[in-house]
């Protein structure tokens, strides 16, 4: 490394490594200029110059210079290392990894590059290389811990975990007796702990458990040996042993669900589908019955009974689980009870449950069937005393002992135990679609306490269910001013106000809680993936695809951004000696694209494309209707359009230049600017759908098991023509779900669309025929029958199914357009079931919302019959009053308490407030509940 220069200049080399070390790039930078006054060819101070600039953001200028030192000296590793950091600086991975190539061709035996690589080869998941380069590590330098673990994870990460245990042996072997010290001892029980969880990824349970045993002293980490230790014991059919382990960690922590598991598994009481005999349920209440003895603060051992109890037991267990959360106010008593709603007949058992509270507390004050017969605030031990007492001193103490039994009997419960009984009523009427019953109660709850902020928060839901979407937000926005300082509350608010399509008021509400400045760059960076989406469906809904497009691509970029996150780790976790959690966090970060927030950033962007090809667009701004408008008004929004644009540059760049400034290492601090903040220029893409296809299959691999992503793969491959594609979408949507509507829908499409095309002519077209003959007949909807005649065979299948009607109605339109009214009687004659359900107040209608509002759309956009939809609209404005979308009799019932004029937001934690303009339809709160004017203390 400047090997070739003079001395005096050698020094000079040195400082600029150092200074680039230490991140002095000016003084890095100035001996780098000296040298090359003297040496103004020599590549590798060309070099190491340019990666300076490169840490200064001036990434052109350091890419020539790094170009021309490695033409100077082609053969020095140093030009050629520098090369594969620049690139790797820039994310380019792949070429990085053909530059350290290079060096090490040249310097085989470089520590540092060999490390760099190897860094490069676990992050691309180049197994194979990283085991080559890990070993080469470990045989130059055999005495560092750090390249002994590096290749035993290599290995493990291969799939040949037996080989990675072989090393870490033979790296003990090479440890002393009295290893580890002190300072090293956690380390080195994270290692013990990592190759005893190889041993039982490899089979090897026994010598797993062997060694867990025989390594004891060494694991400092008690609380995880144990779990291992218990783990290993289940899975060799040592469930004794094991259930006394587990008893020993629920000691420790009564809560912990996973423990509770694994004492039924050893018990042999435990299913994967909760279902379970009378026998097991038996020995289930027994074993919860001790346990609930044992750990009497336990919250879990009295909730998970609930999940395998069945009537009169159900409600027994209930009953004695609820009553106290109610009492004491717990707000999310029926978040913690909603996984019940999906057994049958459980729900109707908690309703009629808590409607006997909330009656037995309104008339009373007290809950039904109050103990009168013991003192009230007795522990379980005077209890038992006070029982033996009283039957001893009955005969002589009778009347005036009644007496006082009576008065003890009478004390009642807190006056908030109404409120929370209301609360949880609300919440389970809106859980089964009886809106007008949970409005009820969630303005008696209201009236009952004004001041609860959790009661306007669930109003705004149960608004929102039932389709009043701007009343939804207003309520959210009341239950925020009521906390400015609560971010959940405001983040809330602006959930509603995004599903209301209220954009531009949202985020000047999510402002409130970032820095000043650039609060869209804020929340960007923050990775606020739940706003974008939320934002993105509404511009969506609005039809702005730029805006939308922009924002599911941002949440996309985030995901690139964790997974590139990962890098730092990769010589952290070996240093540290994190390596089972280093493993987990490889193994998430392969699964990381199937997540649900990727896959619908990834279904919304696929969506604006396909929206984009059917009806190309110039740009949001310029999407009007040209026909409603004479030539002077269009020259004159043009002209318009082009001023504001123009303003909008000007303030950027000042912006930009104030922003401006360079830090003492010489590197530029510039705020960043959004160059297209409208997704203009991602509605300028030549080819839509191969945009789509690049996150098309990302869906295919990640999500292979959603209907959505083979639903969409049908809509990209018939729109580009790719007929084996799009059958090849048929087949897995009929693997997944051949009932379901979509599935019949896109079947009957696509055989009707193969149906239609002309005979085959080149080879190609012949190959892609001769396929589909072969695989067709495997179809069993379509064997022997015409589509129309499947059409029907599915109708009478689901003749009660809204959605399914809905289907075979467009696809009879598809098949014969001459069939328009008979579609349309098809859909008009639907009936809308009452729900089997033993409710005590009212009928629950089977049909939905959002479906509804889709049939609605098919007959005002497919179908084309607006008369038909309106008379479609009229019909669910009666199932849905308080929808805005259908115009319901009940919408914006929160209408008159709001003040419709323009509200200040009041900014957290200060006096001023922010200025908030506001549309005609929005109805935002000034933070003045009407309730407080009639409230008395």
């Amino acid at each position: 490394m400047g090997a070739s220069l003079p001395p005096k200049e050698a020094n000079l080399f040195k400082l600029i490594v150092k200074s680039y070390e230490t991140k002095q790039y000016k003084k890095g930078l100035k001996a780098a200029d000296a040298i090359l006054k003297k040496f103004p060819e020599h590549g590798e101070t060309l070099s190491m110059k340019g990666l300076t600039l490169n840490c200064m953001d001036r990434k052109t200028e350091a890419y020539e210079l790094v170009r021309l030192g490695v033409k100077n000296d082609v053969k020095s590793h140093v030009c050629w290392h520098v090369y594969g950091l620049l690139y790797r600086s820039d994310r380019e991975y792949r070429e990085a990894i053909k530059c350290y190539r290079n060096a090490l061709r040249i310097d085989p035996d470089n520590i540092e590059i060999l490390r760099d690589l190897s860094l490069l080869q676990a992050q691309m998941r180049d197994l194979t290389g990283f085991v080559e380069t890990r070993q080469q590590l470990l045989h130059l330098k055999p005495n560092h811990r750090m390249n002994w673990i590096g290749f035993a994870v290599a290995h493990h990460l291969n799939s040949n975990g037996a080989k990675a245990v072989e090393i870490l042996e033979a790296f003990e072997g090479t440890l002393e007796d009295d290893y580890p010290p002190d300072n090293e001892r956690c380390e080195h029980g994270e290692m013990l702990l990592y190759k005893i969880s190889l041993l039982e990824e490899s089979g090897f349970l026994d010598r797993s458990l062997e060694e867990l045993h025989k390594k004891e002293t060494k694991i400092v980490d008690k609380f995880t040996y144990k779990e291992q230790e218990v783990s290993l014991l289940v899975k060799l059919g040592r469930l004794e042993e094991g259930a006394n382990i587990y008893k020993a960690l629920l000691t420790i922590n009564p809560d912990n669900y996973r423990y509770y598991e694994g004492l039924q598994k050893c018990f042999g009481l435990y299913s994967e589908n909760g279902k379970y005999s009378s026998d097991e349920i038996d020995r289930l209440v027994a074993l919860y019955k001790s346990l609930t003895q044992q750990y009497t603060l336990s919250s879990a051992v009295k909730r998970i009974p609930l999940d395998f109890l069945q009537g009169d037991k159900f409600r027994e267990a209930a009953v004695n689980y609820i009553k106290p959360l109610l009492t004491k106010g717990v707000p999310s008593l029926f978040s913690d009870l909603s996984p019940l709603y999906n057994h049958p007949g459980k729900a109707d058992i908690l309703e009629q449950l808590i409607l006997e509270l909330e009656h037995s507390s309104r008339t009373t004050g007290r809950y039904p069937d109050s103990p009168r017969d013991i003192p009230v605030s007795l522990n379980s031990v005077q209890m038992f005393r006070y029982r033996v007492w009283s039957e001893c001193m009955f005969i002589y103490y009778g009347l005036l002992f009644s007496q006082v039994l009576m008065r003890a009997g009478q004390r009642k419960s807190p006056p908030s135990t109404l409120l929370w009984t209301l609360f949880f009523l609300a919440q389970h009427y809106d859980r089964r679609g009886q809106y007008d019953v949970a409005l009820s109660k969630i303005d008696e709850a209201i009236q009952h306490t004004p001041t609860v902020i959790d009661l306007y928060s669930v109003k705004s839901r149960i608004l929102k269910h039932a389709g009043d979407l701007v009343a939804a937000a207003s309520l959210a926005d009341e239950a925020r001013c009521m906390d400015l300082a609560d971010r959940y509350i405001n983040s809330e608010s602006v959930k509603r106000m995004l599903q209301a399509d209220q954009v531009a008021l949202a985020e000047k509400t999510a402002f409130l809680f970032t820095k000043d400045g650039a609060q869209h760059n804020n929340l960007h960076d923050m990775q606020c993936m739940w706003y974008e989406l939320a934002s993105g469906e509404s511009y969506f809904r609005q039809g702005d695809l730029g805006r939308a497009l922009k924002k599911f691509l941002a949440v996309e970029k985030h995901y690139a951004d964790i997974t590139e996150d990962q890098f730092d780790f990769h010589s952290y976790c070996l240093r540290k000696m994190t390596l089972r959690a280093y493993v987990e966090m490889l193994k998430f970060q392969d699964r990381l694209h199937s997540h649900a927030y990727f896959h619908k950033a990834a279904a919304g962007a696929i969506r604006c494309y396909l929206k984009l090809y059917d009806s190309p667009l110039n740009s949001p701004a310029e999407e009007e209707d040209d026909t409603s408008k004479t030539p002077s008004q269009k020259k004159k929004m043009k002209k318009q359009r082009k001023a504001e644009r123009a303003k909008k540059e000007a303030e950027e760049k000042n912006e930009e230049s104030s922003a401006s400034g360079i830090s003492k290492s010489g590197k530029r601090h510039v705020k960043p600017v959004d160059p297209d903040p409208f997704g203009e220029k991602l509605l300028k893409t030549e080819d839509p759908l191969s945009e789509a296809t690049k996150y098309l299959k990302l869906l295919q691999k990640n999500s292979p098991d959603s209907l959505e992503t083979h639903l969409l793969s049908f809509e990209v491959n018939m729109r580009k023509h790719k007929i084996l594609l799009a059958f090849q979408a048929v087949k897995q949507l009929l693997r997944l779900d051949t009932e379901n509507p979509d599935s019949h829908r896109c079947l009957i499409k696509f055989f009707h669309k193969v149906g239609s095309m002309p005979a085959p002519v080149t080879d190609g077209e012949k190959l892609v025929w001769s396929v589909l003959e072969a695989d067709s007949p495997s179809i069993s909807q379509l064997q022997e029958k015409t589509l129309s005649e499947a059409n029907k065979i599915f109708l009478g299948k689901h003749e009660d199914s809204l959605m399914h009607r809905v289907a075979v109605a467009e696809m009879l339109y598809t098949l014969e357009h001459t069939k328009k009214l008979e579609a349309v009687t098809l859909i008009e004659d639907s009936c809308n079931k009452v729900v089997p359900t033993s409710g005590a107040l009212g009928p629950v209608l089977e049909w939905k919302l959002k479906d509804c509002i889709a049939v609605h759309k098919l007959l005002e956009k497919v179908l084309i019959d607006q008369d038909a939809a309106s008379r479609w609209k009229v019909r669910c404005a009666e199932y849905f009053p308080y929808s805005t979308y259908f115009e319901g009799s009940c919408r914006s019932a929160v209408h008159n308490l709001l003040n419709n004029q323009d509200s200040k937001i009041p900014v957290n934690g200060s006096a001023s407030h922010l200025e908030i303009s506001q549309s005609a339809n929005s109805f935002i709160s000034n933070g003045k509940l009407e309730a407080f004017k009639n409230l008395t203390i």
